[in-house]
């Protein structure tokens, strides 16, 4: 099994490395391991930087009051989300 993260800065970190190494050896993908996977990959773009977007603008229109607000309104907009979109 390869595990393959997204090169976010806070998983480069060499803890996170480290942890890597030792859990995949030699079977991860991303910054800084055997395999290099880059930030902001073609790959990853539609739904990293667009879905998820959407569904940020869409939970925080208005500031929510609690976490099980914030959690009603994530389940609201995913369950908005089209075919088409």
């Amino acid at each position: 099994m390869w595990l393959q993260h997204d090169g976010c800065p806070a998983h480069y970190a060499r803890r996170v490395r480290d942890a890597l190494n030792e859990l995949y050896p030699n079977k991860w993908i991303g910054r800084g391991g055997l395999v290099s996977w880059p930030l902001r990959s073609p790959d990853l773009t539609p739904l990293v930087f667009f879905l998820r977007g959407a569904l940020k603008n869409a939970v925080y229109q208005e500031v929510p009051t609690t976490p099980e607000n914030v959690r009603q309104r994530i389940i609201a907009a995913c369950a908005r989300i089209s075919s088409v979109m």
